[in-house]
């Protein structure tokens, strides 16, 4: 084995390697500044929390009870959560176009309704909860989240209530119709005791027993069951339940389409990989130079607004053919249906890749090598990505974070996309999000127009 010869290659590989010493450092910078990034979003050092992001959810109450109010104030004062109190039509506007996450609608007579369904289980209202499909970890959230909250103001109205009080009294009559089994007499202690504490505590202070009464009793938990079995209401087994049905609805174009995720993920990923062909036509042209063929081109007929303009052109073009690719195969194999304006899909598609060759064109002018350059445009387009939501769900940022990804061009080019196909949205939906891409594909451009050597 010749030993020389390979130590004399291993030197010359190194040597190549530290010659581009922006490459090496971006190189490792990279993976630092992404690694700190996930670290910070998701807590930091044992620091997380103190600004920590929200869910944008809305509430519609239709009952103005007191179960109704109580449920919504504490699902205002929950840090997760971002309350906004709508009506029914701007709730369902709002999730359609994802602006919410969700939105809880309490019909009239639910609190009347539920606290009589904790005792009898029939007749339980129906909370309606519209959902953005796209967004399945804020629904879960959301969810159990208001199954916690109904439960506890539900239980303590219906032992300290007034309309507690009511159904106490009418289910006490209604036991006396019932034959006499285990569980009846025990049902009616309970619930006797629970009268007179209500009657004590009235007469001693004018206030109501805290709901501890009715944990010490056994209720007020979701499933609890009273021991032992016999007759209730409608003849079954006598059993505390989740005292209303929840009916989630997912938010998408119509009412009878179901949600497809692909179209989802296909909006991110055609954002991604398609700005990442925008580095390389932003590496060709510093390859250009490298490799001695700047000269040749200089020496052509061509100025230089007709080189620029060539390479917008060229590079949005070739953008436009893998968007088309990508999507003809979310259309083809995955069953992806363009729902919305298809003028307004057009429109994005062009500004989209117009910003991705404006994007490659600064690259090339801010950028000295073809390794530095690859480094940061990939740092860059990642945290784009990342903070536009389309790898991980945007509530979980900071609330600064949420904001400055209102002004990232990823986010708008995703949101526009979805609200193209699956989301079934108007022409108008489309202006904004075609806007906010322009306008930062006219930066992009602007730096590039005035970092551009021509002379060399």
């Amino acid at each position: 084995m010749n030993t020389r010869a390979i130590r004399a290659l291993v030197r010359n590989d190194l040597r190549l390697y530290l010659t581009d010493r922006r490459a090496v450092i971006v190189g490792i910078l990279v993976p630092i500044l992404i690694a700190a990034f996930f670290g910070y979003v998701f807590g930091g050092a044992g620091n997380g929390g103190e600004d920590a992001g929200k869910v944008p959810i809305a509430v519609v109450d239709e009952d103005h009870s007191t179960v109704s109010r109580a449920i919504i104030k504490d699902l205002s004062a929950d840090k997760m959560l971002d309350v906004a109190a709508l009506t029914r039509e701007q709730a369902r506007e709002q999730v359609r176009k994802g602006a919410r996450h969700a939105a809880a609608i309490f019909p009239k007579g639910f609190g009347e309704k539920s606290v009589s369904a904790l005792f009898t289980g029939r007749d339980k209202p129906a909370v309606e909860l519209l959902l953005d499909p796209s967004q399945s970890v804020s629904a879960r959230l959301v969810q159990g989240l208001l199954a916690q909250y109904s439960m506890q103001d539900i239980s303590r109205e219906a032992f300290t209530g007034a309309m507690g009080r009511k159904s106490t009294d009418d289910y006490l009559a209604y036991l006396d119709t019932l034959a006499d089994t285990p569980v009846r007499s025990e049902l009616k202690t309970l619930l006797a005791a629970v009268k007179r504490l209500n009657s004590l505590q009235d007469g001693a202070n004018g206030t109501r027993v805290d709901r501890t009464s009715a944990d010490r009793a056994g209720v007020g938990r979701t499933g609890g069951a009273v021991a032992g079995s016999g007759p209730g209401p409608g003849g079954g087994t006598f059993q505390l339940s989740i005292p209303y049905e929840l009916k989630a609805v997912s938010m998408t174009a119509r009412a009878d389409t179901p949600y497809n995720s692909f179209a989802h993920s296909f909006a991110g990923m055609a954002v991604q990989f398609t700005l990442f062909a925008g580095i390389d036509a932003g590496i060709m042209l510093l390859l250009l130079r490298q490799r001695g063929i700047w000269q040749r081109i200089r020496s052509a007929p061509v100025g230089r607004a007709e080189f620029i303009l060539a390479r917008v052109l060229a590079t949005a073009l070739t953008s436009a053919f893998q968007l088309a690719i990508i999507y003809l195969a979310a259309i083809a194999i995955f069953g992806v249906r363009i729902q919305g304006s298809l003028a307004g899909l057009l429109v994005l598609y062009v500004v989209f890749c117009l910003l991705n060759a404006a994007f490659g064109l600064m690259l090339a002018t801010l950028s000295r090598s073809a390794g530095a350059a690859r480094g940061i445009a990939m740092m860059v387009i990642l945290l784009l990505v990342m903070v536009g939501g389309a790898w991980v769900p945007s509530f979980v940022f900071p609330q600064w974070l949420q904001q400055v990804a209102l002004i990232t061009p990823t986010r708008w080019a995703v949101d526009g996309l979805d609200a193209m196909t699956w989301r079934g949205l108007p022409f108008g939906d489309a202006v904004l999000p075609a806007a906010v891409l322009a306008v930062s594909a006219l930066i992009c451009f602007a730096v590039a127009v005035w970092r551009f050597r021509w002379e060399e």
